[in-house]
């Protein structure tokens, strides 16, 4: 039972934890097993292959650290990096700001490119950093792909062009945390060298996974880095996977087990089928917002995010009373707004297993919610607009034709 119940079923939409499909429930509805057994390296082996479909990688060599995104933050930065490295980083919501925080804490020389929040990251103040670099003291390009806090999106593409313009050595270090397995990410093509995700996002895991991906130059690296590690060091992973066993820990069985549940719903649908309908729930969401007269906190449509979508609110409306209200009355969890945003926004989570019925379900209470507040939205008016838009777009169920 719910620790505060409400009858029927909360409606989960914010950015991450997700609603976990009953698949992966009955999957980890299970006792513990021994890890040393056969059976889970067995069943390690193939996850860390299929992982790698997730990145869209051949190269790269996957971490299933139990662990947080902050965890596997810690582990791409350690692993990688000296102390004293400098690094470049944007600042562009929470989330880059607390990634931030974390490597200046291990003691990274972090050079901030700071944009308002809402705005993506400023590539052009990093060109010309890249280009003044020619001493090449820049040891790492520090982005968040998604940042969740203002739903805006980065063009990682273009930051990897950059690079490779100015022929600058620099590694890229990329949170894919609210990103990977529903957005397009190619870590090859791009040339990533450390991707990161959390299960509790895209996957729809509990939260205890950062699933880690380095690349063969962010391995290297990691065999000079001087940055103090143990429980995140890649190279006792290594070991364990030379010798077959894959654990130099003890991992949550059941969480594995999710994992292989989650990549087979993932599998059979298709990734790119994935990352479409993250496309058309998004857009759905933002053709509500339009018609409820409402902005998008991303101040263009190139910076637009298809896993979540953070709505301003008019000055005499605080947002904290809207997700509030989800709350107390129609059981329904929204994001905060956080930080510089805070009380300015609320965010609309639509990432995970999840489909269009349900997205309208949260628009139609987000409507009654408006209302509830004070302002004068008129009912119906975002359901209709994302529902004709929806009732265009959505394709057959792929495993019911």
């Amino acid at each position: 039972m719910d620790y505060v119940y409400g009858p029927g079923r909360n409606h989960l939409f914010v950015p991450g934890p997700v609603n976990i499909p009953e698949p992966v429930l009955r999957a980890m509805n299970r006792n513990n097993e021994d890890y040393r057994s056969p059976a889970v390296p067995a069943m390690t082996k193939t996850l860390i292959e299929d992982v790698k479909k997730i990145f869209k990688t051949t190269t790269g060599t996957p971490f299933l650290i139990p662990t947080t995104g902050t965890g596997a933050w810690e582990s791409a930065l350690t692993n990688t990096l000296s102390p004293g490295d400098r690094t470049i980083s944007f600042l562009i919501g929470q989330f880059s700001l607390l990634w931030i925080d974390q490597q200046k804490r291990l003691n990274f020389d972090v050079d901030v490119i700071e944009s308002d929040w809402g705005q993506g990251a400023n590539v052009e103040v990093m060109a010309s950093k890249l280009a003044a670099d020619t001493n090449h003291t820049i040891k790492a390009i520090c982005i968040v792909h998604n940042e969740t806090a203002t739903g805006v999106t980065n063009n990682l593409s273009t930051v990897r062009k950059i690079l490779d313009h100015y022929n600058h050595p620099a590694l890229l270090l990329v949170d894919g945390v609210s990103s990977i397995c529903a957005l397009d990410f190619r870590m090859d093509e791009w040339g990533v060298d450390v991707a990161l995700t959390g299960s509790q996002k895209a996957l729809s895991l509990p939260t205890g996974l950062g699933i880690v991906c380095a690349s063969p130059k962010a391995l290297e690296a990691s065999k000079t880095a001087k940055s103090l590690r143990v429980f995140f060091d890649w190279k006792d992973y290594l070991k364990f996977y030379n010798l077959g066993t894959y654990w130099p820990y003890t991992p949550s069985i059941q969480l594995l087990y999710g994992l292989r549940a989650a990549l087979d719903l993932l599998f059979e649908e298709g990734l790119d089928n994935v990352i479409a309908r993250h496309g058309r729930l998004a857009k759905a969401t933002r053709l509500a917002v339009e018609a409820w007269g409402l902005k998008n906190c991303a101040q263009k449509e190139e910076w637009f995010s298809d896993t979540v979508t953070a709505v301003v609110v008019p000055p005499y409306i605080d947002s904290s009373l809207v997700v509030k209200r989800a709350w107390q009355r129609y059981n329904l969890s929204l994001g905060l707004g956080l930080n510089k945003v805070a009380g300015k926004v609320f965010r609309i989570g639509h990432l995970g297993n999840l489909n269009e019925l349900q997205l309208l379900g949260c628009l139609a209470g987000v409507e009654m919610i408006l209302k509830d507040v004070g302002y004068p939205v008129v009912l119906g008016s975002g359901v209709a607009a994302a529902s004709a838009y929806l009732q265009n777009s959505i394709p057959l169920i792929k495993s019911r034709i």
